[in-house]
C-alpha cells in the first residue's frame, strides 16, 4: 500500500509553547517508529494556539492511533495532497 499525507489538525485555548510541543514529540516519537510512520513537518499559528501536522503514513487510522497512545490532543485528521511543491 503506498503512504499517503496525513494532516493533523489541533487547536488549543492557551498558546502551546515550546515545551508542550516537545513534550507531545518526546511521547510520540517510539509511536511512529513502531508503526513506521514518518513525520514530515509542523505549522505554528502565530497566536500558538493552532498547529497542523503532516506525516506519512499507510493511512489516518494509523496515525490516529498513534494520537491516541502518545496522549496527544487533536481535533480533526485528514488525508491530503500536494497541489504545488
Amino acid at each position: 500500500m503506498p503512504l499517503q499525507r496525513i494532516v493533523v489538525e489541533r487547536s488549543f485555548d492557551a498558546p502551546h509553547t515550546e515545551a508542550d510541543m516537545m513534550g507531545v514529540q518526546g511521547r510520540m516519537r517510539p509511536c511512529l517508529e513502531a508503526y513506521q510512520v514518518a513525520w514530515k513537518r509542523t505549522v505554528v499559528s502565530a497566536d500558538r494556539r493552532r498547529v497542523v501536522c503532516e506525516y506519512e503514513a499507510p493511512d489516518t487510522e494509523t496515525v490516529r492511533r498513534i494520537q491516541h497512545e502518545a496522549g496527544a490532543q487533536f481535533d480533526r485528521i485528514w488525508v491530503a495532497a500536494a497541489v504545488i511543491e
